[in-house]
């Protein structure tokens, strides 16, 4: 029959056996395309990244002085790729980078997991806005996330967006645990390093920072009020 197709329903008198009945393409479409039902803890998904959020642009303002006086103040705050590596130049403990690194970085990747989780696409506007990136390129890291994930997860451990699709897609806990921490390990090993080669640039720097610092923290707080005004607006 033009535009039906058969499915098999059991009858009372005969349990074994399938009477067959016609299912319309539309009933079928319609069952395929259930609508999203954001769960009822979704809200405190957008609470903690508000909060995230916040203490990320403390970090940005404060940076500077914190680097030296409270540098694992600083790295709670965001264990962004310039405050790993400074504060390991201005003599932070292994250990403490690395418990306080896995922390924060994997914070920050579950509540944008769990925003996806319970926002769906709705989350991928909101970031793609927000952070003003293209339509397509969000597009074409949606259409392959599937395929690419095994690779996307670990190389983009610190991104808000892959952290979302993860939670559109429904990575599975297990495999995102295992690519997440694989990310976050080498993510913070290759900072470690980095800070290792270039260490006296680095010190020479932070000895240069500390004659300037209240005019960096000034210029921090100025662009931190900038960025933020430029992302709503584009929002």
């Amino acid at each position: 029959m033009d535009g039906e197709r058969i499915a098999p329903r059991r009858t009372p008198s005969h349990p074994n056996r399938y009477r067959w009945t016609p299912v319309t393409e539309s009933a079928a479409i319609e069952a395929a395309e259930v609508p999203h039902v954001r769960p009822a803890w979704a809200p405190v998904t957008l609470v903690a990244f508000v909060l995230l959020v916040i203490a990320t642009n403390v970090a940005s303002g404060v940076w500077a002085r914190w680097v030296e006086t409270n540098p694992e103040g600083l790295l709670l705050l965001s264990s962004r790729n310039r405050y790993l590596a400074l504060t390991l130049a201005a003599g932070v403990s292994v250990p403490v980078y690395v418990v306080i690194g896995f922390v924060r970085i994997g914070a920050a990747f579950l509540v944008c997991h769990m925003i996806g989780r319970a926002y769906h696409d709705d989350a991928i506007g909101w970031f793609r806005k927000y952070l003003g990136v293209r339509r397509d390129a969000i597009d074409s890291f949606n259409r392959g996330f599937s395929k690419a994930e095994w690779f996307l997860i670990p190389f983009f451990a610190g991104s808000n967006i892959v952290a979302a699709l993860t939670g559109v897609h429904r990575t599975p806990p297990v495999r995102l645990a295992v690519l997440l921490t694989v990310g976050i390990a080498g993510r913070l090993a290759l900072m470690w390093w980095l800070a290792r080669t270039f260490e006296v640039q680095l010190v020479e720097f932070l000895e240069w920072l500390q004659r300037y610092q209240w005019w960096a923290v000034g210029i921090s707080i100025a662009l931190v009020v900038l960025v933020n005004l430029r992302n709503l607006r584009g929002a």
